[in-house]
């Protein structure tokens, strides 16, 4: 039985780029970082180290090569913020690409896209 969960991959060409856009744009925190000396590295980063749910930057090309079967699309991300007007404040004013706010039965939304032009969507959750 699955009880949560726990990581989500996101396949980026470039992961030094990525680390920097999700740390020193979005905010998030590096949780670890590990690298098996044979091409194999990624990069754990989350809102909080208390988090239950993880996002792990691998490198695209590599997970490619080595696992030509997966999909190695961007997934559908929707993050939740207290904080929604100032967030997309600041990530205004941080130059990320981000969409109008709108109104949608469940709340406001506004999407965003990283450094490689993926887009990932906020919710505002009081």
């Amino acid at each position: 039985m699955i009880s949560k969960l726990g990581q989500i991959m996101l396949y980026v060409n470039n992961q030094d780029e990525a680390k920097e856009f999700w740390t020193e744009k979005v905010g998030f925190t590096v949780i670890s970082e590990e690298d098996n000396g044979q091409g194999m590295r990624w990069i754990e980063i989350a809102p909080t180290k208390e988090v239950e749910t993880s996002i792990i930057l691998h490198n695209k090309e590599f997970i490619a090569k080595m696992s030509p079967e997966l999909n190695l699309g961007t997934p559908s991300l929707m993050f939740f913020s207290k904080n929604f007007d100032n967030l997309f404040s600041d990530l205004s004013n941080k130059n990320v690409t981000v969409g109008e706010i709108v109104n949608m039965p469940s709340g406001r939304v506004f999407n965003f896209a990283d450094s490689e032009n993926n887009y990932f969507a906020v919710m505002e959750k009081k």
